[in-house]
Order: C-alpha cells, then sequence, then structure tokens
C-alpha cells in the first residue's frame, strides 16, 4: 500500500492535507489483509479498469470518500455499477476496507493516494461516468482559499476523464464555498451545469443517498447543504 510522495513539482494544489488519525487494531488489521482484494496501487500510468474490476461496467470515481460508509452503500445498491475510491486516510481506508470484506461487496475498489495525481496520470480520458465530490475541504479562511480542490484547472481535469454524457456531482455546506464551486463549473466549456437555472440541483432529482459523517456534521451545525450536477458536453 503506497502512500503519496507528494513530490510532483507541476500543480499548485492538492486534493488533501494529510491530518493525524490514530488507526485503530481493527482497521490496522483490515488494511493488513484485505488491501490485496481492494486495494489497486498508485502507478502513473493509465488503469485497464476493465480489467480492475474484471468486466466493463459503469464505473464512479468518488473523491475523499472519508470513512466509505456513502461508497461502500453505493456499491451494495448498485450492483451493475463499479466505484472507485480515492483517499489518503489511513484509518478511513482501514475502515471501509473491514467494512467491504465484511460485505463481500465485489464492484469496490480503492486507491490511496492523491486524487489529482490519479486523475492525472491513473485514470484515462473517457474512463468514467460519474465522478463525485462531496463536502471537500472548505478553507474558510480567506487567506486559505487557493487551497481548494475546485479550481479551474482540476475542473478540466475531472471533465476529461468523464465520458460523453457523464455525470460530475459535488455537495458543500459552505454557503460560500458553494457559490465558489457554481461560478467555477459553470465557467467551464465541457460541462453543463444540469440545475434548469444554472444554479444548484434540487436535491429531490438526485438518487437519494446516505449523508457523510462531514454533512452530519453541518446539519448539527444548522448548515444548509448545497449539491451541484453537472454533464459532460
Amino acid at each position: 500500500m503506497q502512500q503519496s510522495s507528494g513530490k510532483s513539482g507541476h500543480r499548485a494544489i492538492r486534493s488533501y492535507v494529510l491530518r493525524a488519525g490514530r488507526v485503530t487494531p481493527g482497521q490496522q488489521r483490515a488494511l493488513d489483509e484485505h488491501w490485496s482484494r481492494f486495494g489497486v496501487e498508485f502507478e502513473p500510468q493509465a488503469l485497464d479498469l476493465a480489467r480492475v474490476f474484471g468486466r466493463d461496467a459503469a464505473r464512479t470515481l468518488e473523491i475523499g470518500f472519508g470513512n466509505g460508509e456513502h461508497l461502500l452503500e453505493r456499491a451494495l445498491r448498485q450492483p451493475d455499477h463499479d466505484f472507485l475510491g480515492v483517499e489518503v486516510h489511513r484509518p478511513g481506508i482501514g475502515h471501509l476496507l473491514l467494512a467491504a470484506a465484511t460485505a463481500g461487496v465485489p464492484n469496490l475498489r480503492v486507491i490511496a493516494h492523491d486524487a489529482i495525481e490519479v486523475l492525472r496520470q491513473q485514470l484515462a480520458p473517457g474512463s468514467l461516468n460519474e465522478v463525485q465530490l462531496l463536502f471537500p475541504d472548505p478553507w474558510p479562511k480567506k487567506r486559505h482559499h487557493k487551497r481548494r480542490i475546485v479550481q479551474p484547472e482540476f475542473v478540466a481535469l475531472v471533465a476529461s476523464r468523464l465520458a460523453s454524457g457523464g455525470r460530475l456531482h459535488l455537495a458543500t455546506d459552505w454557503e460560500p464555498y458553494a457559490e465558489d464551486m457554481l461560478r467555477v463549473l459553470n465557467d467551464c466549456s465541457l460541462l453543463a451545469n444540469c440545475a434548469a437555472a444554472g444554479g444548484f440541483i434540487d436535491v429531490g432529482a438526485l438518487a437519494a443517498r446516505r449523508a457523510t459523517r462531514f454533512e452530519r456534521r453541518g446539519e448539527r451545525l444548522g448548515h444548509r447543504v448545497r449539491e451541484l450536477l453537472y454533464r459532460r458536453c
């Protein structure tokens, strides 16, 4: 199981910031025992996703899946669909691997690496049918806005990896970041806003999903969740 080296010098942002987190004995056991089953090592060359999953099916990438509850639920609910999760935090990866092994889910794989490098180097153009980015770090202080992942270069990269008609789904509970996301995404010529008025999507138009840990925290704080849905032109 490789870790991101962080030595790439040709990009200005990361998809994550490493934070301290204790790996429980159960999570470490899952990392040791189940990585060979669900893990995909990072390599700077395009993956053959049909070979990775053993079939050719619609594919979803979730960037920064946290503890993986949402990703696992979708994999279980949609067995005809393949799911790839990218995360760098070992406790969350261990949590997902343990749950995935217990559930015996066959259509789920995990990469433990920086998502921007994965998108740029390991996923071929047009290889994905859906990308989800749910509740990324909003970096609320103005001086930290440059660290936000949703920036024009990132959006163009994601769009290039979507097949024609593929979807990009984002959510945040931080209103200023939601407005910034909307502006950046609407400026991308490769994407079309699925909302009728070119704004935020009506949550009723989306399939029901399990609330993420960050979403539940935002709801406890009284934050309004904003969702955006775009289609690859």
